[in-house]
């Protein structure tokens, strides 16, 4: 066994499981995904897709909030205009939403920094872009 084996297991982070009401909203958040996926296909503008989504989840009894700036706090100095959230559920789930050919892993860093600056545990970044949605969504939990 490596030397290094117990301290790699030692620094690990242990998660608490996602609660179960985050999961049901996570599913109803996919499955609105899905349909306005079916519905347009890909290739429409990013506005698009988060007009129709946001409609999508009102229908399933969710609440939201689009474009929202989140302010951040560095250093005892505060930023209003230092994080937008494209979607946020239930004052709960981020959604980041694009309708691009590649995702840039950038993103994917994005969405767990926004998680951790404003204390949430899961996140989505749906790309409308793709030809199965299936591919296009990414759960991200901290």
């Amino acid at each position: 066994m490596p030397r290094n084996h117990q301290n790699t297991k030692s620094h690990q982070r242990i998660y608490k499981p996602v609660p179960n009401e985050l999961e049901i909203i996570g599913k109803k958040i996919a499955d609105s995904a899905y349909t306005v996926h079916k519905e347009l296909g890909p290739g429409l503008l990013e506005k698009v897709y988060e007009i129709c989504f946001c409609h999508e989840l009102s229908k399933r009894g969710l609440k939201y909030q689009r474009q929202m700036d989140i302010p951040v706090v560095y250093d005892g100095l505060t930023f209003d205009e230092g994080l937008r959230l494209d979607v946020l559920v239930e004052d709960a789930i981020i959604c980041e939403l694009k309708a691009i050919e590649i995702v840039n892993p950038v993103w994917e860093a994005q969405i767990l920094s926004h998680l951790k600056l404003t204390n949430k545990r899961l996140g989505f970044l749906i790309n409308f872009n793709v030809t199965n949605i299936g591919n296009g969504i990414k759960r991200f939990v901290i």
